[in-house]
């Protein structure tokens, strides 16, 4: 063979990965291969591979006469939409997709190339975990990628997609990363597999039920998004990109928009029922004053109580937070604000406006809550809308009650447009809590105590439970109509799009994590 032929048989090869016994394998589960998932990823004929000569330096149990060029995992850049993107993708059919040495340096290698140049990292993972042939180097390999995804971390997008088993070790590096996405029935996440949970708990579970897609995506909320397949998991990854910029020097593309003669939504003044305890599924706001079926929901079965997600205004990217009070009134309480606050931070790495809806009756009470430190968990949200800087506009649709209308982005910790509905309730408590604390002596003594505490009530409810309050202090810029709630937004973000605010010099703040 010349050596035009040996490359040649050199590229076959690598392409074959473990061989077509254990493709045919991989097609029987339902996945697809290392490369066919980037074929799909990738814009046509743009992805440039990088290492797939690699091989692994193992000597022992053998390892020396199994060798496969590329060593199971698939790395190299290319665009998505047009725009650079790094991405590797692991190899199943190759030692299970494990990770050795020179596995982990081909990841390292794109990320650090990502770094340097501005550009998002994806990673499609399917590993069995660490090389145990390869012992401690392995290990090693595994801490070098969780130190380069903290370094990454706030400077460019890191995406994981998780198409298979994801165990151990693995699963740190997913768990640093931006936005994890998973595949029903055929990938799973967990730190210690059911047999480990079998012999140290003595609890039997499937590897499913223990760590699957359904598990992370409504129990843990470790996945912000659990997918039918890997088509599905392919197309999910290409929207989320269209949200956000490469990198947090840059702005979210911008996508053609026609301003409309008028912007007002007259459905918007009929979604807030009159009765102020009845439920509403605030996605109909959201839907209301965002560009047509732009709204793209993260975390959608984990901690309903809060929705959050990307959406456009005037074809411009902005992260929305709202209270849900379809869900438990839309109260506050720890995993609402754990993934409410994780959202806030990545909009503001990457400089995406929020806009933050507000329904809210108070904080979960109760002893579950406070024993698993609701206090330090709530905090965490009011940490991350303090300190974002990004352009941050507040909607009271309804309730905004005590130190949750606090934390709800107002205007005290640093919120730059605060618009309230006609009908918002902006109070320390609900009318009637209030009037039992305040006029408990006077009702207790009343003749007919019902009676004075509806007429106390009352009272109160029409000179608190209103926005006026706060609008004369300042604490609400405008009252408007709900249906001149999308017109006010496109001008207030138009208005906010070159906003600077410099902070106080520091290595990093200490958020209550």
């Amino acid at each position: 063979m010349n050596k035009t032929e040996i490359l040649k048989s050199k590229i076959v090869e690598a392409q074959l990965g473990g061989g077509e016994k254990r493709i045919a394998s991989q097609h029987k589960k339902g996945k697809l291969t290392a490369r066919e998932r980037i074929e799909l990823l990738m814009d046509e004929n743009s992805f440039e591979e990088i290492g797939m000569m690699v091989s692994h330096r193992s000597k022992d149990f053998g390892m020396e006469n199994e060798i496969y060029l590329g060593d199971g995992v698939v790395t190299g850049y290319g665009t998505i939409n047009g725009r650079l993107t790094y991405v590797f993708s692991q190899d199943f059919t190759v030692f299970g997709g494990s990770l050795s040495e020179t596995h982990a340096e081909k990841i390292c290698k794109i990320m650090d190339l990502a770094l340097k140049n501005g550009a998002p990292v994806i990673g499609l993972n399917d590993s069995g975990g660490a090389r145990i042939q390869e012992g401690v180097v392995s290990l090693g390999g595994y801490a070098d990628i969780f130190y380069k995804n903290t370094i990454a971390s706030g400077v460019i997008p890191q995406l994981s997609a998780i198409m298979g088993p994801c165990a151990g070790g693995a699963v740190y590096s997913p768990a640093l990363t931006d936005f994890i996405l998973m595949v029903e029935n055929t990938s799973y996440m967990f730190v210690t597999g059911p047999n480990v949970v079998k012999t140290v708990t003595h609890e039997e579970v499937s590897s499913e039920e223990l760590g699957g897609a359904a598990t992370h995506a409504t129990k843990s909320g470790v996945t912000h998004f659990a997918v039918a397949n890997e088509v599905e998991a392919i197309q999910h990854i290409k929207k989320l990109l269209s949200y956000i910029p490469q990198n947090c020097e840059e702005q979210a593309p911008v996508y053609p928009y026609e301003l409309k003669a008028s912007e007002i939504r007259e459905q918007l003044n009929s979604i807030v029922p009159e009765n102020a305890n009845q439920p509403y599924d605030m996605r109909e706001v959201i839907d209301g004053v965002v560009d047509e079926n732009s709204f793209l929901e993260v975390h959608k079965d984990w901690a309903e109580n809060i929705v959050v997600g990307f959406a456009r205004i005037g074809g411009r990217s902005i992260g929305i937070v709202a209270n849900q009070p379809a869900v438990l009134a839309g109260v506050l309480d720890i995993n609402s604000s754990r993934k409410a606050g994780r959202f806030v931070r990545f909009c503001d790495c990457f400089n995406v406006p929020l806009l933050v809806l507000v329904d809210v009756p108070g904080f979960l009470p109760g002893t579950d809550q406070e024993w698993h430190g609701i206090i330090s968990n709530g905090a965490k949200l009011l940490y991350a809308l303090s300190e974002a800087t990004v352009p941050k506009v507040t909607v009271i649709t309804r309730k905004a009650y005590g130190g949750a209308y606090d934390v709800m982005n107002s205007k005290h910790i640093g919120a730059d447009m605060n618009y309230a509905w006609p009908n918002a309730e902006i109070a320390v408590m609900g009318a009637k809590g209030a009037v039992e604390i305040i006029f408990k002596k006077e009702i207790d003594a009343a003749k007919n105590p019902e009676e004075a505490l509806k007429e106390k009530t009352d009272a109160y409810a029409e000179k608190f439970a209103n926005p006026y309050g706060a609008a004369a202090r300042g604490f609400i810029d405008e009252v408007i109509l709900p249906s001149q709630t999308r017109e006010k937004l496109l001008k207030a973000f138009k208005m906010l799009e070159n906003k600077v605010v410099n902070l106080p010099r520091k290595k990093h703040g200490n958020i209550p994590l």
